[in-house]
C-alpha cells in the first residue's frame, strides 16, 4: 500500500481545498461473556474517528475519500483471538492496504492498547453521457432482505456486527449504465490481494422495475465459485415483501463440495409511522443439521470464500423498531436456528440527545446449549453474550 502514499500526498491538498469534510467519532464500551465455561468476561473500549472528503471537480468528475483511525483498549487476548466463533474478513477484496495495527507492531509486546487505521474509501467517479464509472476503493452491497442477504458476497456484515453504518470498502472498477428512470445495469471487477485472479471477483447485475416490482438478477464469478441470483421486492398494499435467492456452483474438484441454494423471503409493515416490524425466513443450503458437524463445515470453501457464516439450515427472524418519543427509539431483533434449536436476540435503545449526538445501549444474547468438550451443542449457544454502551458524534 506504500505505493499509494505519494499520489495521496500530492492529490489530497488539491482535493481538500474545495472538498466537503464530514465524519464522526464513535465510542463503544463492550463486554464479552464467553460461552466457554470458566472464561472470564472480557472488555473492549473502541474509539473510532472517521474523516470523509468528497469533492466534485466538475459536473462529470468527483472524488471520494475516507480514513478511519481506531484506538482500542481491550483484553490482551482479543488482539490474538476473535471474540466470536466466526466472522467475515472485510479486507479480503483489497489489492493492498495500510499497515494495521499501527501498534502493537510485530516486535512490540502485546498489552491492552491497540492503534489501528483503515483507508476505507479512495475512488474517482466519472459521470459520462451513457454511464457512471467508479475506479478505486468503494462500497459494494446488494440485497433487499433485512437479516441475511444471499446475494451479498463481497463484504457483508455478520448478524452480530455492532457498527453497520458504513460498508467496508473494496478495490474495484465499476460501470453503472442507466436504462430509463428506474432501471440500470451494473457490472464490475473486484480485485483480490496483490491482483491475484483466483482471489478476485467479477459481477454483472441488472435492476429493473416491472409492474411496480423491483427485479434484480445477479451473476458473480468469485474465487472458485459461480453465483447466479435474483432479488425481487415490491409493495403489496401497505406491506413490503421480498424474496432474494442464489444458486452457487462450486468449481473446485472435490467430492465433499457440492452446489447449494440460499434464499431469504419476508415482509415488513409500518404501524402508524411510530412502529416498524418485519419477519423473514432464511434457507441456508450450505449448512448442516447436526451441531457436531459445524466446525468441520466451517472449513469448506463455502464459508472460507463465499462468506457464508450461519451454520444451520433453517432460520426464522423478526424485528421491530418503536419510536418511544421523537428522540428515543427502541429496537429489537430475534434470529432462530430452528433445527438446533438455538436463538440470538438483540435489543438497542437510542437517545438523540441533541443534533448529531446519539447515546445508545444494548445487548446481544445467545440462547442455546453451550459448547462442551470443544464441540458445538447448538449454534447460537456458541456465541458470546455482548453488552454495550456507545455514543456517536457527527460533524
Amino acid at each position: 500500500m506504500r505505493w499509494l502514499v505519494g499520489p495521496m500526498i500530492v492529490l489530497l491538498p488539491h482535493v481538500g481545498m474545495a472538498a466537503q469534510l464530514s465524519g464522526f467519532y464513535k465510542s463503544f464500551s463492550i463486554a464479552f461473556d464467553s460461552p466457554q465455561a470458566g472464561v472470564p468476561v472480557k472488555g473492549v473500549v473502541s474509539n473510532r474517528l472517521r474523516f470523509n472528503l468528497a469533492n466534485s471537480f466538475s459536473d462529470h468528475l468527483s472524488f471520494d475519500f475516507a480514513y478511519d483511525f481506531f484506538l482500542r483498549i481491550q483484553d490482551p487476548s482479543l488482539f490474538e483471538n476473535r471474540a466470536e466463533v466466526f466472522t467475515v474478513d472485510p479486507l479480503d477484496y483489497r489489492v493492498a492496504d495500510l499497515d494495521s495495527p499501527i501498534y502493537p507492531g510485530d516486535s512490540d509486546p502485546i498489552g491492552s492498547v491497540g492503534v489501528f487505521q483503515n483507508l476505507d474509501r479512495a475512488n474517482v467517479a466519472a459521470r459520462l453521457s451513457f454511464a457512471d464509472v467508479i475506479v478505486g476503493r468503494q462500497a459494494i452491497a446488494w440485497g433487499s432482505a433485512r437479516v441475511v442477504n444471499p446475494t451479498d458476497v463481497i463484504a457483508p456484515f455478520t448478524y452480530s456486527e455492532l457498527d453497520t453504518e458504513d460498508r467496508t470498502g473494496v478495490d474495484a472498477v465499476r460501470v453503472r449504465v442507466p436504462i430509463g428512470a428506474l432501471s440500470e445495469v451494473d457490472a464490475g471487477y473486484v480485485f483480490g490481494r496483490d491482483f491475484a485472479v483466483d482471489r478476485s471477483a467479477f459481477f454483472a447485475r441488472g435492476q429493473f422495475n416491472v409492474a411496480k416490482t423491483d427485479v434484480s438478477p445477479l451473476f458473480v464469478r468469485f474465487r472458485e465459485q459461480l453465483l447466479v441470483g435474483i432479488d425481487v421486492a415490491r409493495g403489496i398494499g401497505s406491506v413490503g415483501a421480498w424474496i432474494e435467492g442464489t444458486r452457487v456452483f462450486t468449481m473446485e474438484q472435490d467430492d465433499a463440495i457440492s452446489d447449494y441454494f440460499r434464499v431469504s423471503t419476508g415482509m415488513d409493515y409500518s404501524f402508524g409511522g411510530e412502529t416498524y416490524g418485519f419477519i423473514e425466513y432464511h434457507f441456508n443450503g450450505a449448512g448442516v443439521r447436526d451441531p457436531q458437524d459445524y466446525l468441520v463445515n466451517l472449513n469448506r470453501p463455502t464459508y472460507r470464500d463465499a462468506v457464508v457464516y450461519l451454520m444451520g439450515i433453517h432460520y426464522f427472524s423478526f424485528g421491530t423498531t418503536h419510536q418511544l418519543t421523537p428522540l428515543v427509539a427502541l429496537s429489537g431483533q430475534f434470529l432462530a436456528n430452528v433445527t438446533d434449536p438455538s436463538f440470538f436476540f438483540s435489543s438497542t435503545i437510542e437517545y438523540n440527545i441533541e443534533q448529531d449526538f446519539y447515546l445508545s445501549a444494548g445487548a446481544f444474547i445467545g440462547i442455546g446449549d453451550r459448547p462442551k468438550d470443544g464441540q458445538f451443542q447448538s449454534e447460537f449457544g456458541g456465541y458470546s453474550n455482548i453488552l454495550f454502551f456507545s455514543f456517536r458524534i457527527y460533524y
